[in-house]
């Protein structure tokens, strides 16, 4: 099952962006200065501060040279693209081939990529990053601006006026803890970078809402033993080592009446399962990731024929998902999607 792509390194990583030189300068937002600069910016809600994995980020304007770094997500694209912000890219390296929202995938592929030689974990070096202009670069964690993985730095993106920012619990590249209010913390973050604070938080009540609802018709049932991997990924060594352990997915399954049989088998995001362990496992219900695979309902069928045993396979119940799943601002149809697999009869 191990399709060992080279973005493969990418999640493995992934998942187990400074003040510019603007700040103190003599013109503000549209070349004004002076008074009339600190207008503009008292009306647009500018400044605006944020303190990222220990750095402190002023933005005096809204950012319009966005670069979008793999991190093998596709967490901060789409979060831009809820939030009208498309226009705002001039490199995006992230994609998972599909989505749960409709046309997203369309509108991610559509985007420019900075047309950039990429590196060995299919993302932007240093040298590249800095000939993209960017004013402002996301990664979904700290690996992102590691000088060691042939990066630009934070303080040299810094140095050439650019900001960066690392999305919620990617500071120590570990996203064990991390859970559906991180989605929500992104959009925020985001709304307030960019000036549309109202959107985002339009964006999260509507979340927030459906989340709601449909936990609530999950009351008194029983917790269906669930097992969520990501479809032909192979990020270690045993036949099943993309297998979900912790994080926002377990978080999604909590809401959607469901419990993640493989929580315990590791202490990190993700656990690397022997074909016995697997086999020996009572699996209620399958989760596939589908990431840039055309096809992880077909993985899924494949994994019900070659373990009959599953209470799983014996209902052929399963649910194909993508970005829905992972950080992002879709979080809530991943919920929905996994309830009704899991308890069509509340729907």
């Amino acid at each position: 099952m191990s399709k060992k792509r080279p973005a493969a390194v990418a999640l493995a990583a992934a998942l187990c962006l400074v003040t510019t030189a603007c700040a103190g300068s003599s013109t503000g937002p549209g070349g004004a200065s002076g008074d009339e600069a600190s207008a503009v910016a008292a009306k647009s809600g500018y400044p605006v501060t944020l303190k990222n994995c220990g750095v402190s980020e002023k933005f005096t304007e809204a950012p319009d040279r966005v670069v979008v770094m793999n991190g093998a997500s596709v967490a901060e694209v789409s979060t831009l693209l809820a939030l009208g912000l498309g226009d705002r890219i001039v490199a995006n390296q992230q994609t998972y081939g599909m989505s749960e929202v409709a046309g997203r995938a369309a509108a991610i592929k559509a985007l420019p990529t900075g047309d950039v030689t990429l590196n060995d974990a299919y993302d932007i070096p240093r040298e590249a990053m800095i000939g993209l202009r960017p004013d402002l670069v996301l990664s979904t964690t700290s690996y992102g601006f590691d000088e060691k993985n042939g990066f630009a730095t934070r303080e040299q993106l810094e140095q050439v006026g650019a900001h960066s920012y690392v999305s919620p619990q990617g500071c120590d590249q570990d996203t064990s803890k991390m859970t559906i209010a991180d989605s929500y913390q992104l959009l925020r973050d985001m709304g307030r970078i960019f000036g549309v604070g109202e959107k985002a938080e339009k964006l999260i009540a509507a979340s927030e809402k459906s989340i709601a609802a449909v936990s609530a018709k999950m009351k008194g049932e029983k917790r269906p033993e669930v097992m969520v991997l990501f479809s032909n990924m192979a990020m270690g060594g045993n036949d099943f080592s993309s297998v979900v352990a912790k994080g926002i997915y377990n978080d999604i399954l909590a809401e959607a009446g469901g419990s993640n049989v493989f929580a315990s088998a590791s202490e990190t995001s993700f656990a690397d399962l022997s074909k016995e362990k697997v086999a020996a496992t009572d699996v209620d219900a399958l989760v596939v990731i589908g990431y840039n695979d055309p096809d992880p309902a077909a993985y899924a069928e494949k994994l019900l024929k070659e373990f009959p045993q599953w209470p799983a396979a014996k209902n052929k119940t399963y649910v194909a998902l993508s970005d829905s799943m992972y950080l992002g601002p879709s979080n809530d149809l991943a919920v929905t999607k996994i309830a009704e697999m899991l308890h069509p009869d509340r729907f």
